[in-house]
């Protein structure tokens, strides 16, 4: 068995792509986007009619401006969301746009009308995962949003701060960034990590056994990987989205690979049950310099990359 079979006996792998094609060949349960991935399929030749598409609608109409540009954006997110949903039997993460990211009411507000265009396109919510930072305005958004029976999915997570007050917000699944986390440490500290110590892997392995020892409902899927080594140090955890690159990589080799992260060993460790209340996860991610800066840089990156989405609509209206 290819490793990546070997993987999906016990995690459900997810595709981290805009890339239709990679998720037909490898055949992930669910598939997950972000601004950045859009961005790129968008600029590719195969997937320009879809940005086309949306353009086309809305060319004529009532709306102008900013609202027609918003417009679209939406569309093209849906769009690409559907033509996923053809391939993978699961579900799919849509994005809510990053510079809401402090504002509550804004996430709901989007996350709302996301859902509605599913809708009426046919699609079930149980199939959508909306993506939100998990900043407390984002978290407390998500918690508001999975009351209504639409279920979220938590992005730009670097602390367990962020993760206990998603927990105890109810939310459907949080997306924990393992490479981000190793690119942190390596720039700060001058050193390389093994898979055994990678602090992305420490990061996420303390997140599952704390979610497992205390009974909480919500998803782990580690996302943004930078190496093979750090996904099979995480097989067990109970999602992966993983990169066509290195979903390749998982194909290719048909090395043992063996279960790391288990629920029911978790449930025997000691560990300290957390707050999740505002003050202290305040506090606590204010003490995480990694978690606070990979957190701001990734809602920046992501506002940029929808920018360029948006001159990228303007140049064809």
């Amino acid at each position: 068995m290819t490793q990546l079979d070997q993987l999906k006996q016990f995690t459900t792998v997810v595709a981290d792509t805009g890339d239709f094609e990679a998720m037909k060949a490898y055949k992930p349960q669910d598939a997950t986007t972000n601004p950045s991935l859009i961005l790129q399929a968008s600029q590719k030749a195969e997937y320009k009619s879809l940005v086309d598409q949306a353009i086309a609608e809305y060319k004529g109409g009532s709306l102008s401006g900013a609202a027609k540009v918003e417009a679209i954006m939406d569309r093209i997110l849906i769009l690409f969301g559907l033509e996923i949903l053809k391939i993978v039997p699961g579900r799919v993460s849509t994005e809510v746009d990053a510079r809401l990211s402090f504002d509550t009411q804004g996430n709901l507000d989007k996350a709302r009308h996301l859902i509605g265009m599913y809708e009426k396109a046919g699609i079930g919510r149980e199939r959508v995962l909306i993506k939100i930072a998990s900043t407390w305005e984002g978290i407390k958004a998500a918690e508001i949003l999975q009351k209504e029976g639409i279920n979220c999915n938590l992005t730009l997570l670097f602390s367990l701060a962020q993760a206990v007050a998603c927990a105890e917000g109810g939310i459907k699944l949080i997306s924990p960034f393992v490479g981000r986390i190793l690119d942190w440490y390596k720039k700060s500290t001058g050193k390389e990590y093994g898979a055994v110590e990678d602090p992305g892997v420490v990061s996420v392995t303390q997140i599952y056994n704390y979610y497992k020892h205390f009974g909480y409902n919500t998803e782990v899927m580690g996302a943004s990987f930078r190496n093979k080594g750090e996904i099979t140090e995480l097989a067990g955890c109970d999602l992966l989205t993983i990169s066509p690159g290195l979903l390749a990589e998982l194909q290719a080799s048909e090395e043992p690979l063996a279960k790391k992260l288990d629920a029911a060993a978790a449930k025997s460790q000691k560990i300290e049950r957390i707050s999740g209340d505002e003050k202290t996860f305040r506090w606590l991610f204010n003490e995480d310099a990694m978690a606070t800066e990979k957190t701001a840089e990734g809602i920046r990156n992501f506002g940029k990359d929808i920018v360029k989405l948006e001159k990228l609509i303007e140049a064809g209206l």
